[in-house]
């Protein structure tokens, strides 16, 4: 029963958010505000996550391919559609979820256990929208991004580690990556990229609105949100790679 208590409030709070914006200038400005926070912020954990995990599929993948039967082109084809289907849109996301998703519940818990959203209200304020709103719209437009940005980094970074390592050459690393390149693997994990980036930022949202009592459910909340996140980001890869694969 608690579980369809917390899915109603949380449609009605995806419900309440759409409504004819108060001041379409402010509404802007804090989009751009988030846009900011979320992707900036995020950007430094997204570059090193991404050269690393490049950089280890391929040493791990070399490993694994201990046959002369096997082209070395084939490392840079595993690292790269790894890259693209899963790692950077999965493993990113839940790493946003602790990273991004952490502090939106903390900021909008903090406002409603200091009683700003209450004074929002009581002043004709949309507070769904105009707090939560930003924070979604600018997430679908940030996290994709930055899923596309972590796959390039990925796969430069497997290049740069078979350079450094001595595994394969940067030339038969290119060839691999030109080979049997299915672009459908590039629009599926844009597809993940969009369902990521609601999750990430809709879920944390909720947890954070409807935080009661003091600083210690703070976070609590948090945790939760992050938890949550996480837990559905898998679910939703495994339905999406069921339905579209």
């Amino acid at each position: 029963m608690k579980f369809f208590t917390h899915l109603g409030a949380y449609f009605l709070m995806l419900k309440g958010m759409f409504t004819k914006p108060e001041n379409l200038k402010m509404y802007w400005k804090e989009f751009m505000h988030q846009c900011v926070e979320i992707g900036v912020g995020a950007l430094p954990i997204v570059v090193i996550i991404s050269l690393f995990l490049g950089a280890v599929t391929t040493v791990q993948t070399a490993y694994q391919l201990v046959t002369p039967l096997v082209p070395l082109s084939t490392i840079a084809q595993i690292v790269r559609d790894s890259m693209i289907l899963e790692l950077s849109p999965t493993v990113l996301s839940i790493v946003l979820a602790g990273v991004v998703g952490s502090k939106i519940a903390s900021e909008l818990g903090n406002m409603r256990i200091s009683e700003q959203i209450d004074a929002l209200e009581i002043m004709g304020i949309n507070t769904k929208s105009y707090l939560v709103l930003p924070k979604l719209l600018a997430s679908l437009v940030v996290i994709p991004a930055l899923i596309v940005i972590s796959a390039v980094l990925g796969i430069w970074g497997g290049r740069m580690a078979g350079n450094f390592t001595g595994i394969l050459a940067p030339d038969i690393y290119d060839i691999g990556l030109r080979q049997n390149l299915n672009l459908f693997n590039i629009q599926f994990a844009m597809y993940k990229a969009y369902t990521f980036a609601f999750i990430v930022s809709s879920i944390p949202a909720y947890y954070g609105y409807h935080v009661k009592g003091g600083s210690l459910e703070i976070g609590r909340s948090s945790t939760s949100a992050v938890v949550v996140s996480c837990i559905l980001i898998l679910f939703a890869d495994y339905v999406l790679a069921a339905l579209l694969l």
